[in-house]
């Protein structure tokens, strides 16, 4: 009895780890790589740039992060094909992943050193044409608490509370040479631009409190982009704040706003942003969104 235990059991070990090795065959790894620039130009945290917006001002950023999830690539026949994250808990958990841009260092001391441009992650093996992801977290995972949430999702400064959820995008300058912590009345009653932000997640959020996770939120704001052309070993996905801020005004802000725009509503300096990621905003159609290109 005891050897016949001994044969299955060895016969069964030897089958799963043959089929471990079929589903593994039959998988193949994806890295898909994120590039930041303003105008073109390779974004540097900490650089300024000129020629920024409406007024073609100075721009000087001092934080670039943005959350990205659902990640698919697409077949010849438009089938879409979900990129299995890998699970380092670190930059990638569940299907979100955080790109960050910054470094941590002189202007951009606020950030994080480590740096990552890239997501990771597996699909059957196949011919695929092109890609789609979301600029976004799901809002099952956007609204619970960062500080036992698994990293990435454990990052506070990306973070504004549990009934908005998460920062999807959080992009902070400075703007012709003014410190962002300051700001100077004018004569239309709103102010000199200290620094222009965007901070891009979902507003009107349904909750008893900022600290009680909504039923839902009137404006997702999350970001559905699709390239039906993108081979993931030749090409990258550009993100150009430069594009974004095209129509803005970034040497003047609001009045009784946040500096640039923090996707809530009531706020002049949004309409032009929100539509820029191809996304309705205060009754007004989002166009297409010229955030995101491919390189």
């Amino acid at each position: 009895m005891t050897f016949v235990k001994n044969q299955t059991t060895q016969y069964l070990m030897a089958f799963a780890l043959a089929s471990f090795s079929f589903i593994s065959s039959a998988q193949e790894t994806k890295e898909i790589r994120f590039e930041a620039a303003i105008n073109g130009a390779a974004f540097e945290c900490g650089k300024s740039y000129s020629h920024v917006g409406l007024t073609q001002s100075m721009m000087t950023p001092n934080d670039f992060r943005m959350f990205i999830s659902d990640v698919n690539l697409i077949e010849a026949n438009g089938k879409l094909v979900p990129l299995e994250l890998i699970q380092d808990n670190v930059w990638q958990v569940e299907n979100v992943a955080l790109i960050d841009f910054e470094n941590g260092s002189d202007v951009c001391r606020n950030g994080t050193k480590p740096l990552n441009k890239t997501i990771k992650g597996s699909v059957p093996k196949g011919e695929y044409k092109g890609i789609q992801f979301v600029l976004g977290i799901p809002f099952k995972l956007n609204h619970g608490n960062p500080t036992v949430a698994p990293s990435p999702l454990s990052s506070t400064a990306m973070f504004w509370n549990w009934q908005g959820g998460y920062k999807f995008l959080k992009f902070d300058s400075s703007t012709n040479g003014r410190p962002i912590a300051t700001q100077t009345p004018n004569a239309q009653g709103g102010g000199n631009a200290s620094g222009f932000s965007v901070h891009l997640g979902s507003t009107v959020c349904a909750s008893e409190s900022k600290t009680t996770a909504p039923s839902s939120c009137k404006n997702p704001n999350v970001v559905t982009v699709r390239f039906d052309q993108f081979d993931v070993n030749q090409n990258v996905v550009v993100a150009d704040m430069g594009a974004v801020l095209a129509q803005a005004n970034i040497d003047i802000n609001a009045e009784k706003t946040a500096p640039g725009c923090m996707s809530f509503p009531g706020d002049a300096d949004c309409p032009p942003i929100m539509k820029a990621f191809g996304l309705p905003y205060e009754g007004q159609q989002g166009g297409d969104q010229v955030f995101f290109k491919v390189k």
